[in-house]
C-alpha cells in the first residue's frame, strides 16, 4: 500500500524512490510490526484476561504447569493482526506469493481460532475434533498447492531442491507437486503447534526460521545472487522477504509478553498460522528439504509424538516420560526455562546449517 503511495509521490520528489529497496521495506516491516505488537499486545492482553479466555491446563502434565491455569490465550490473534497490517503496509500488493502465503496464514489461523474458541469459551476440552481440524487444513493446504501449480511461470518453480548438491533438481509431476506441498504446509502447522508449550518456546524458533528464509527468498528473487549461489530463481519471490520480516517483528513483540513467566499464551490461532506460513513460504522458495532441517526442533517434537503413540499401542510402554519432547526434558527435573533456552540454542545451530547450504555445494 504505501509501495504504490511512495511510487506516486517519486515524480514529486526523488526521496521517495528509496522506498522501492526491498531491504529498507523490509527493515520497515519488522519495526512495523514490533511496534504493533507492543502498543496493541497490552490492550490485547487485558481484554482477553477481562473476558476470562485463560488457559486451561492438563491434569497429567508437569506439576509446575498448574500455576499457569487462567493465562490469557488466543494472544495468536496479536501476531497475526501485526503481521497482516505490515505486510498490507509494507510489501507489493501485486505481488501472487505475498497473497498466497498471507491468505494460507489467516485461513490457518482461522482454524486454529476455532479450536481455542471451543476449548477456552465453550469449555470444550476437545476443541475442534480433530478430524475436523485435519480435514479444514487439508483444503486450505491443497488449495494453495494447486494455486501455487496453475500459476508457476517456470519449471524451477516445481522442482525439488536438494540442499548441497548443485546439480541434483527433481521434477515433480503435478501430483507429486501437490501432494509435497500439502505434506509440507499441513506438517509445518502441526510441527509448530506441538512444540508450543513452553513459555516463548515455539515464537524464538519460529522468529529464526522465519529469518532465515526471508534470506532465502531475497537471493531467490535476485537472478545475479541466485546465479551466483546456484540456487533456483523465481522472479518475484524476493517480496516475501517482507513477509518474513513481517513474522520477525511480530514475533519479537509477541516474545516480549510470552517470555517466562508468560503473560499470554499463543494458542492454536498462532501457532497453525505460523507453522503453515513458514511452510508455504519453503516450498515457494523451493526450500523444503532446508526447513526440515532449520525447524529440527518442530520435527524432534513431532517425531516424539509419534514413537510415543506408536510404541504405547504396539508394545504398551512409553519411550519417554512425556511427549512432546520438551515435556520429557521438564518431568527429568530441567526447570523450563532451561528447556526453552537450550532448545533456541539448537534452532540457532541448525539455522546456521541451513543458511550454510547456500554456500556448500
Amino acid at each position: 500500500m504505501l509501495l504504490w503511495l511512495s511510487e506516486y509521490l517519486t515524480q514529486y520528489y526523488n526521496v521517495f524512490h528509496v522506498f522501492q529497496y526491498l531491504t529498507l521495506r523490509s527493515i520497515l516491516s519488522v519495526l512495523t510490526a514490533l511496534l504493533l505488537s507492543l502498543i496493541v499486545g497490552p490492550i490485547m492482553i487485558h481484554s482477553l484476561r477481562e473476558n476470562q479466555i485463560g488457559q486451561s491446563v492438563r491434569d497429567d502434565g508437569p506439576k509446575s504447569h498448574l500455576s499457569k491455569a487462567g493465562t490469557p490465550t488466543m494472544g495468536g490473534t496479536l501476531i497475526l493482526v501485526a503481521v497482516a497490517a505490515s505486510t498490507l503496509l509494507w510489501a507489493d500488493l501485486s505481488n501472487r506469493f505475498i497473497w498466497i502465503v498471507l491468505i494460507v496464514t489467516l485461513l490457518f489461523g482461522c482454524i486454529g481460532w476455532v479450536d481455542d474458541y471451543r476449548k477456552v469459551m465453550l469449555r470444550n476440552p476437545k476443541g475442534l475434533a480433530a478430524r475436523e481440524k485435519y480435514l479444514w487444513q487439508s483444503v486450505v493446504a491443497i488449495g494453495a498447492a494447486l494455486v501455487l501449480l496453475k500459476t508457476a511461470q517456470s519449471p524451477t518453480e516445481t522442482q525439488l531442491i536438494v540442499p548441497f548438491f548443485k546439480h541434483i533438481r527433481i521434477d515433480l509431476v503435478p501430483w507429486m507437486f501437490v501432494i509435497l506441498t500439502y505434506f509440507v504446509i499441513v506438517g509445518s502447522s502441526n510441527a509448530v503447534n506441538l512444540t508450543d508449550g513452553l513459555d516463548g518456546l515455539a515464537i524464538m524458533p519460529t522468529v529464526l526460521v522465519a529469518g532465515a528464509l526471508g534470506i532465502f527468498a531475497y537471493l531467490t528473487g535476485h537472478v545475479k545472487f541466485a546465479e551466483y549461489l546456484q540456487i533456483p530463481y523465481v522472479a518475484g519471490v524476493g517480496e516475501l522477504v517482507i513477509f518474513c520480516g513481517a513474522m520477525v517483528g511480530a514475533g519479537l513483540g509477541f516474545l516480549w509478553f510470552n517470555t517466562y513467566p508468560a503473560q499470554v499464551f499463543m494458542g492454536d490461532v498462532g501457532a497453525l498460522a505460523l507453522g503453515a506460513a513458514l511452510g508455504t513460504i519453503a516450498v515457494i522458495v523451493r526450500q523444503e528439504l532446508v526447513l526440515v532441517i532449520m525447524g529440527g526442533i518442530f520435527v524432534m517434537e513431532t517425531v516424539s509424538v509419534i514413537l510415543q503413540v506408536a510404541s504405547f499401542k504396539l508394545t504398551g510402554r512409553r519411550i519417554f516420560r512425556m511427549a512432546p519432547l520438551h515435556h520429557h526434558f521438564e518431568l527429568k527435573g530441567w526447570p523450563e526455562p532451561r528447556v526453552i533456552v537450550r532448545f533456541w540454542i539448537i534452532t540457532v545451530v541448525l539455522v546456521l546449517i541451513g543458511l550454510a547450504s547456500l554456500k556448500i555445494r
